[in-house]
């Protein structure tokens, strides 16, 4: 029986990648341990940054350096951007497998062992989603990520995910379904639904934006507490989705909405909708259907062109948007992309300058949005537990990305915790545990640095 190791590299999308490429392994009757010597090591690989590529690479020379007698698989984004070039860069793999392959990959682990010279698959993608069942669960049982679809139809001039994900193609609501059921049987309390667009859901299969239907039938859904969606793009977030997620009891008032920037001139180069005052009108209508709603965005400083006049623009709507959660990248020149060309790139001195200005404004107003929640309650799902505190996540925190809240004393991990804030830092909360909401069985997972 041979054993496979998965080295996961990127985003959430890439861990399910994962998920799906064990449990299909699985299924063959192989084991998947990467803690024992593999006779397979398959590297899923990230290619969204110039960073994300290097670190890509340098997994797939230290694999292949220590590969001995067995075999190493080069998958998913990095080797569907690149190609053949990733296989002069980073030779000596025994396969080179572009993106949604995961449903075939026993088929592939085989191929591997009866050929002596590389097997490269690297065709335009096509994604074959995996079946259902067949995923293999990591990480904390009672949270879940949950594809919506895979690809993007946008054309955004930073961006390099159209080029090695494809185009958008939406997973049949009767599947997305099955896969939510199937999370809740294995212990999913919150499901984080991903896509790169999730507003954009199910337009390819039924000719219409279909994220209400799907998420009303999701809020039936036995076993499930908690609904999040990551992302929305901003022209799209409408009326319909709005009240779907005012009304709907397990549908979090989360919003991430990834603005990029807000300057007119800067967004017509980078090919985004509207402006400011637009995003401001659609904060404004969120915040009136959804009071206590936590908005969560992401920025790009130091674009092509940026003036300190449009730069001074975005650090004017981030003061008066006052949101929850901002998140920034310093521009990266990608190849490929057409801002990777553009005129007026920006020096990497003043792009790490407007960086820290942004993020020091952003820090003031993180801890404003925070203190606000002190003498209030506010439910949180327990994630671990060390040196005296529970550290777990309400409603505005999504996994991985935002701030935690910290409750003196022990609850057992997937416990949902009423939890009353007694003070705040610039980006968590400290409470006192209320009742917990139907408890689970106690678990025991690694925990973040408890709080200074």
């Amino acid at each position: 029986m041979k054993n496979v190791r998965i080295i996961t590299l990127g985003c959430a999308k890439n861990e399910v990648d994962s998920e799906e490429i064990a449990g299909v392994l699985r299924g063959a009757g192989m084991a998947v341990d990467g803690a024992k010597t593999a006779d397979v090591t398959i590297i899923n690989t990230c290619g969204f940054l110039e960073s994300s590529k290097q670190e890509s690479i340098e997994a797939i020379k230290k694999a292949v350096r220590s590969k001995g007698a067995g075999k190493v698989i080069v998958a998913g984004c990095l080797a569907q951007r690149m190609g053949e070039e990733l296989a002069r860069l980073a030779p000596g793999a025994d396969a080179y497998i572009g993106v949604g392959q995961m449903g075939r990959f026993d088929e592939i682990v085989q191929t591997v062992f009866n050929r002596t010279d590389a097997l490269l698959e690297l065709e335009p993608p096509h994604h074959r989603w995996a079946e259902v069942d067949s995923r293999a669960r990591t990480g904390r049982p009672w949270s879940a990520y949950l594809k919506l679809s895979e690809g993007c139809d946008h054309k955004c001039t930073f961006c390099t995910i159209p080029s090695f994900r494809g185009r958008h193609q939406s997973k049949p609501m009767e599947r997305v379904l099955e896969e939510a059921r199937m999370l809740a049987r294995t212990g999913a309390r919150e499901l984080n639904l991903i896509a790169q667009d999730v507003t954009q859901y199910g337009y390819d299969l039924y000719r219409e934006f279909t994220l209400p239907k799907l998420l009303r039938e999701l809020n039936a859904v036995d076993g499930v507490d908690w609904i999040r969606l990551l992302y929305f793009y901003p022209n799209r977030l409408t009326d319909e989705v709005i009240e779907a997620m005012a009304t709907l009891d397990k549908v979090l008032p989360y919003i991430d909405i990834p603005l990029q920037h807000v300057h007119p001139e800067t967004l017509r180069r980078m090919k985004r909708p509207w402006d400011g005052d637009r995003y401001l009108a659609l904060i404004e209508k969120v915040r009136a259907a959804m009071p206590d709603v936590a908005i969560r965005t992401t920025f790009i400083v130091g674009f092509p062109g940026e003036t300190e006049a449009e730069f001074q623009a975005l650090l004017d709507f981030t003061r008066a948007a006052q949101l929850d959660r901002v998140g920034a990248f310093t521009f990266s020149r990608e190849p490929g992309t057409p801002s990777h060309d553009m005129p007026g790139q920006v020096p990497t001195k003043v792009k790490k300058e407007r960086y820290d200005r942004l993020m020091r404004v952003q820090m003031g107003i993180s801890r404003a949005r925070n203190k606000a929640w002190i003498g209030r309650s506010i439910d949180v799902l327990v994630d671990e537990f060390k040196d005296g505190f529970s550290a777990g996540r309400s409603f505005r925190d999504a996994p991985e990305i935002d701030g935690w809240v910290y409750i003196e004393g022990e609850r057992t991990p997937g416990q949902i915790v009423s939890a009353e804030i007694t003070d705040c830092g610039d980006y968590d909360l400290y409470a006192t545990a209320e009742k917990p909401k139907r408890n689970l069985q106690p678990l025991r997972m690694a925990a973040p640095a408890a709080p200074k």
